[in-house]
């Protein structure tokens, strides 16, 4: 994620950020990086949290395999 995010940054660099255009450009770019990284990373927390459960006895490997492939469909890189 923090590649996509420098190479997106340096490609409006490269562009030209000169004004408000590129300004906002930038920030949109950095900002909707930083979204995407915390939304990543809520969904990392999710998986551990499932395979704790599934250590636990508190959920069975159906219910793991359940929860585990909506996490992975919800995940903006598929896994």
């Amino acid at each position: 994620m923090r590649n996509l995010v420098l190479a997106m940054a340096c490609l409006v660099l490269l562009t030209g950020c000169s004004g408000a255009v590129g300004s906002g450009l930038l920030g949109g770019v950095l900002g909707a990086g930083a979204a995407g990284g915390s939304y990543e990373y809520h969904l990392k927390r999710q998986k551990d949290r499932v395979e704790e459960d599934l250590k636990a006895g508190k959920i069975d490997q159906k219910e793991y395999e359940m929860r585990k492939d909506q996490i992975t469909r919800d995940s903006f890189f598929q896994k």
